[in-house]
């Protein structure tokens, strides 16, 4: 980063936070999402807008010291300093688009409008040079997330908001260990021993990812979560153009778990918009694991495969084991997300706000469509990672997973004995 990067940076560390912790606090105390009209509050908001813009155009002139020019509330573009002091590699300039982000997500959660279009043109070619949205997504916040003594970047100074960015960041990565360990087996072969060691890391991982799932539930205050944690992630516009919500779980790991494992298709037109839709939101090199999905054979197709070639080996046995052991964890895993955290922490309180209060905070999701329309294809999800049978539904891969359990019951019990040990 340059000099005025670097002050950016520290801005959104220190003041930043400080200024959107102040708001959070008086929004609690009133029990409400947003609070208009309090000339000290208008104030804190006023500082957000005006200091915010003016560092980010300090920004991407380079740190010089910008002429006399129009104010940032009026300005539509950037002058051509931009170019020269651009970050040439690719991590430096997505950290960048997340501080910028960051500070387009505190104007759209604050109301603040007018300032934050100064910050639209970097966004956009920061956004454009990198093939990703321009705004700041879950990744800025998890794993593009540089700690400065311990702390990593944060909106607020909130213990809730530390612990939902800390719980999620770690489930993501127990997926992308999950999926790193999918991806191997097919070299390997379903049947190597080498896989039953992979599938124990897979195991692994997405018990990690319930396990953090619990703890996030325990951890995490609903009413601080739904009123001043989730109004950071609603879309917002960036120049003409509204940009849907943060999501966690924009990261293709969780996708590559999907396809490996047979649960869910990138065939299914359900499943094929999911993809496309959640790509521009993803790290560059996610978005390469996501079209890989397009390619990738259902480990669930090479079981059957080599069970019905036979004989049932030992080995095959007790990996087939561990396959389904798998399955069902990810389906757990996805059960839990949506029952224990996405229903109690979004949608029973979205349903207790007054619509004739405020009608946004009880019908928008940080997903853009209404709560009722996010919350169908979130049940869809779980009922496909689960391979739950639902009347009228397609079913997904319940018929070929009970279609695995009958070989492996139907076939002489040949488990791996254990090996002997030295006395």
């Amino acid at each position: 980063m340059n000099s005025a990067a670097e002050d950016f940076d520290r801005w959104i560390r220190n003041d930043f936070v400080a200024l959107n912790t102040r708001l959070e606090e008086a929004y609690f105390a009133a029990g409400t999402q947003i609070l208009h009209g309090r000339p000290e509050l208008e104030t804190v908001k006023r500082r957000i807008g005006r200091e915010g813009a003016e560092l980010v155009l300090r920004a991407a002139e380079g740190g010089s010291t910008p002429s006399p020019r129009p104010t940032p509330s009026v300005r539509p573009i950037l002058s051509t300093p931009l170019l020269p002091s651009m970050p040439t590699g690719d991590d430096e300039r997505y950290e960048l688009l997340g501080l910028v982000g960051f500070y387009l997500a505190a104007c759209r959660r604050h109301e603040i409008d007018g300032p934050q279009s100064a910050a639209w043109p970097l966004a956009q070619l920061l956004a454009s040079s990198l093939g990703v949205a321009p705004r700041f997504v879950f990744a800025h916040q998890a794993l593009y997330n540089r700690a400065v003594g311990d702390t990593f970047r944060t909106f607020t100074s909130l213990a809730d908001e530390r612990a939902f960015i800390l719980y999620n960041g770690l489930s993501v990565l127990a997926y992308q260990r999950t999926a790193t360990a999918l991806r191997r087996i097919a070299a390997l072969g379903v049947s190597s021993p080498l896989t039953a060691y992979l599938l124990r890391e897979a195991r692994s991982g997405l018990d990690d990812v319930l396990d953090l799932g619990r703890t996030l539930g325990k951890t995490l205050d609903v009413d601080r979560f739904f009123l001043n944690i989730r109004p950071y992630f609603k879309p917002h516009r960036v120049g003409g153009t509204q940009y849907r919500g943060v999501n966690a779980g924009d990261f293709a790991a969780i996708n590559s778990i999907d396809v490996l494992l047979g649960l869910c298709s990138p065939y299914d037109p359900f499943y094929q918009a999911l993809l496309t839709e959640k790509y521009p939101y993803t790290p560059p090199e996610d978005q390469a694991l996501l079209r890989a999905t397009a390619t990738a054979e259902p480990l669930l197709d090479a079981f059957l495969r080599e069970t019905a070639a036979g004989p049932l080996t030992p080995q095959l046995r007790d990996n087939t084991e561990l396959f389904l052991t798998v399955c069902r964890l990810h389906g757990a895993a996805s059960a839990f997300h949506h029952h224990r955290l996405v229903v109690p922490f979004l949608q029973e309180p979205a349903a207790r706000v007054p619509q004739d209060q405020e009608p946004e905070a009880a019908d928008l999701t940080t997903s853009g469509p209404p709560l009722h329309v996010v919350m169908g294809t979130l049940a869809r999800l779980v009922d496909l990672r689960t391979a739950r049978r639902r009347p009228g539904a397609d079913s997904g891969a319940r018929t070929a997973l009970d279609q695995l359990r009958h070989a492996l019951d139907a076939a002489p019990d040949t488990h791996l004995k254990p090996a002997p040990t030295s006395t």
